[in-house]
Parts: structure tokens; C-alpha cells; sequence
């Protein structure tokens, strides 16, 4: 029996090549959800260190030095009582419990990368949007920005930290500043093109004032590479971070990080390798999880990708 001419004009026609938003493609790419559901493992077992930990990560107890993963021992608390504990990761040649360091590091660790990505995506938004807009501004800023670059991006950290002395700020000072040239080059060329577009040649005729103009206009089609540059700072910053400390010229040896933890450890690593392998296995894990996030990011919110991955 044939529908009257009254139900298929009530039935709603299928949208004709409707694709589904970044968001919904962004939940949809397995690089995407592999890397953050590993981010969020990390952050939640830093975040919960406290919880986590039964130790006090900087507790040291010279007769369990060097103790094997898996060992189990008796601990004399800062309260005076003994009681048997289990070493998940063994300890280091202090007698601190390894795993407590290693999720305490974490704490440390993430947020530099975190602050890291931040104030560099932040500085170098604010100056590609200088250099890409006004010309005037635009050489010299460059000039600049080019010489930064000239210097390699660890040398310079290393010698921030020690002009300006060993402290969580100082780190993250000394890592934030050599990123910051290559997103100002990056947000200055989005600019130089976007500033083309004739819908910006229409608000520049009626007379749009310069900071609507960036902040309506050209801003907000600058934020998906944004995110997805800010993802590989945040890794790059976490490895740099334990580099410095690796080097021993990053943050104070009394606080965990994952850097300080390695540092330690390095010099009994052919006698007892753990104490460099667990807090380089989380390094590890990180930025190889943050990269996958930037990359499946990267495919879903880049236009030219996501064409790409449509037409396969």
C-alpha cells in the first residue's frame, strides 16, 4: 500500500552530504582515543598519589636500599611503628620507595608540560597575531624570533636554569621560551593567509577596528592548529623537563620528578636498572601518548587531513 502524498511530505528528508563535526570525528579516531584514555590514566594515578602511595615518597630508610620490584620489607614509619610493606618497584639507593617517587613525579612532570604548552601557546599567539597582522611589526619580530631558533632549544634551558637558579617556575621559564618562536612562526603564517580571505576584506571595508578584527575574524581560525601544536609542546616539555633533570640542572633534587628520579638512579643502572627504567617507562609512555593524541587531532581537525582520510 502506497504512503499518501501527507506522510512523505511529513517524513524528513536525510541530510545530503552531512559530515559529522570535529568533535564527533575526534571521538571516532582511534589515535584520539588511545592517547587521551593514556593521558587521563597518568594524570588520575598523579592526582591520586596521595591515595596511591602508603609511603612518603622522600622517607629514606637506609636498610632497604636498593631493594628488587617486588620486594617485601619491614618500614618504620615517621609515626615510630614498624610494618611489613611491599615495593612494588623496589627503592633506590636512599631506601625511598620507588613508586611513590615515580607517581609524585608525575604530579611534577605533567604540569610542566601542561604550564609549558600554555604560556607558549599563549606569548606566541599574541605575537603571530603582531607579526602576522601589522606589517610594521612583522620584520623585526621575525628577526628575533629567528635568532631565538638559532639557538638549540635544550642548550638555552640549560642556560636559563642556571643563570636564574634551580625552581619549578625557572624550568618552566627555561622550556616555555624556545618554544615560543615556533608558534608565533606557525599562528604568523595562518594570518598572513587568512588576512586574504575576502570575508576579511569585507570587515576591514566597513571599517572593523583592527582588535575585532583579530579576535572575530582570525582568531578563532587559528585554534584547531593551536591545539594541536600545543599537544607536542606538552610533550616535548615533558621530556625536556627530565633531560634537565636527568642533567641534574632542573628542578631541586628533594622534589620527585620523573628527571630527578632517572637522575639518581644512574649511576647504579648497571647493578640495579629499575631505578632508571620505571620513572623512564612513564616518560616514556607519556609523550608517546600525548604525540598519538596531537596526531589523531591533527587528522581530525585539519581540514586538508580530514578530506584526506574522507576520500580513502
Amino acid at each position: 500500500m502506497e504512503a499518501s502524498s501527507a506522510e512523505l511530505e511529513a517524513q524528513p528528508l536525510p541530510a545530503l552530504g552531512a559530515r559529522p563535526g570535529p568533535a564527533a570525528r575526534a571521538t571516532r579516531n582511534w589515535s584520539v582515543r588511545a592517547g587521551a584514555f593514556t593521558v587521563l590514566l597518568l594524570v588520575l594515578a598523579s592526582a591520586l598519589a596521595p591515595w596511591l602511595v602508603q609511603l612518603d615518597p622522600t622517607l629514606m630508610d637506609p636498610v632497604n636500599r636498593d631493594l628488587l620490584p617486588g620486594a617485601t620489607a619491614t618500614v618504620t614509619g615517621q609515626d615510630g611503628e614498624a610494618r611489613r610493606y611491599r615495593f612494588v618497584m623496589g627503592t633506590d639507593g636512599l631506601g625511598r620507595d620507588l613508586y611513590g617517587r615515580v607517581l609524585y613525579g608525575g604530579r611534577v612532570s605533567l604540569s610542566v608540560g601542561a604550564a609549558v604548552a600554555a604560556l607558549s601557546v599563549t606569548v606566541g599567539l599574541f605575537l603571530g597575531l603582531l607579526a602576522g597582522y601589522l606589517r610594521r611589526v612583522d620584520t623585526v619580530m621575525m628577526r628575533v624570533m629567528d635568532g631565538v631558533m638559532a639557538i638549540p632549544g635544550i642548550l638555552l634551558a640549560v642556560t636559563l636554569v642556571a643563570l636564574w637558579g634551580g625552581s619549578l617556575m625557572t624550568v618552566i621559564l627555561a622550556i616555555a621560551i624556545p618554544e615560543v618562536p615556533r608558534v608565533v612562526r606557525l599562528v604568523r603564517s595562518l594570518v598572513l593567509s587568512i588576512r586574504e580571505e575576502p570575508y576579511v576584506e569585507a570587515a576591514v571595508s566597513v571599517g572593523t577596528s583592527t582588535t575585532r578584527l583579530l579576535s572575530r575574524h582570525v582568531l578563532p581560525n587559528t585554534l584547531a592548529p593551536l591545539i594541536v601544536q600545543a599537544s607536542y609542546i606538552c610533550a616535548s616539555a615533558i621530556l625536556a623537563e627530565a633531560i634537565l633533570g636527568f642533567l641534574g640542572v632542573g628542578i631541586p633534587p628533594d622534589v620527585p620528578s620523573w628527571g630527578n628520579v632517572m637522575s639518581e638512579g644512574r649511576l647504579e643502572f648497571n647493578e640495579y636498572p629499575h631505578n632508571v627504567f620505571f620513572p623512564g617507562l612513564f616518560v616514556t609512555l607519556t609523550v608517546l601518548a600525548v604525540n598519538m593524541l596531537g596526531d589523531g587531532l591533527r587528522d581530525t581537525l585539519d581540514p586538508r587531513f580530514s578530506r584526506r582520510g574522507a576520500a580513502r
